[in-house]
């Protein structure tokens, strides 16, 4: 069975906006929330930043949806002694509805202290004793550890859900997805790849919930709809690794203007055809995902979600 659920985007929404979507994605009939963790937005386009605690927080109060983070990178900008103090806060504002996604995050938002980059090798060995870190913290007794990258001494969480957070592990390559599969709760990633979903279940993942990420644009008019996804989201189309290591909105910036538009026109669904629709959301079905996340690109919020509410949902299989 296959669940879906919307995908509230932090670099291009401010607080209220947020609040406001996830409102109408429990009325359209969404199932469960994600929500991005960034410093900056990918570039100036897109305009926002808020601090997702904060927003998880009135999120909490204003829907009876479960609310996970995708994602949220525990290794630098964040230590994970705070980071799971946040998450432990906001499991219990949500009645024990939230999930904590982790990745090894973007020099984008992590640089902005002033410490070098690590190469990916070494911020996977980060990502793996944070979350061993947090796993400690998440029990509730005093923690003392003295690892390789972290130190914690005599902490404490004394605000706790009554289970420990699930940390769900965000992966794009096989040798994340393998680590995702070791020692996560749960499986994050943003393309239908039923071979990435078959690694994290053969390396450890076993039956453990596999989520994936979807970008949309509704629109009654699809070039205007193909015109929107491109100044706002042609990032996600750069290739390699650049998108983990540029350092700012302004070199994103630069770099989009190598995407043609054509390239998002064939890599983003656009429009208002319900069956294409539906067919970028059953791919992920397809490929063994248990819960794919829409989002919808640009500000015309209310009229995509009147559109999968009547259109898109209904059709899907339960």
């Amino acid at each position: 069975m296959t669940e879906y659920g919307y995908f509230l985007s932090t670099e291009e929404h401010g607080p209220a906006d947020l609040v406001e979507q996830a409102r109408m994605a429990e009325q359209a009939g969404f199932t469960s929330l994600w929500i991005s963790d960034h410093f900056h937005p990918w570039n100036a386009e897109q305009g926002q930043s808020p601090f997702v605690w904060s927003v998880i927080g009135a999120l909490s109060q204003a829907t009876s949806l479960p609310v996970r983070t995708a994602v949220t990178c525990p290794i630098m900008r964040l230590h994970p002694a705070v980071t799971a103090q946040a998450a432990a806060t906001a499991a219990v504002q949500l009645g024990g509805g939230f999930r904590l996604g982790v990745g090894s995050g973007e020099a984008l938002n992590e640089h902005i202290l002033g410490g070098a980059w690590p190469q990916a090798a070494i911020r996977l060995e980060m990502l793996q004793e944070a979350v061993q870190v947090m796993r400690l913290l998440f029990e509730g007794g005093e923690v003392s550890h003295h690892g390789k990258h972290y130190t914690v001494e005599n902490a404490r969480l004394y605000t706790v859900p009554d289970e420990p957070v699930p940390i769900d592990v965000s992966a794009f390559g096989p040798t994340a997805t393998e680590l995702a599969g070791r020692i996560g709760d749960g499986f994050i990633t943003m393309a239908p790849d039923a071979e990435a979903v078959d690694r994290f279940r053969r390396s450890g993942g076993g039956a453990k919930p596999v989520s994936g990420g979807l970008k949309v644009c509704w629109g009654t008019d699809r070039e205007e709809a193909v015109r929107t996804a491109h100044r706002l989201w042609a990032n996600e189309q750069l290739p390699g690794e650049l998108s983990q290591i540029l350092p700012t909105p302004r070199h994103f910036e630069q770099a989009n203007e190598l995407v043609p538009v054509e390239r998002v026109a064939d890599a983003v669904t656009c429009g208002d055809d319900v069956d294409a629709h539906l067919a970028a959301i059953t791919a992920y079905a397809d490929a063994g995902f248990d819960t794919v996340f829409v989002n919808q690109i640009g500000p015309d919020q209310r009229g995509f979600f009147d559109f999968y509410r009547s259109k898109v949902l209904p059709q899907l299989p339960d």
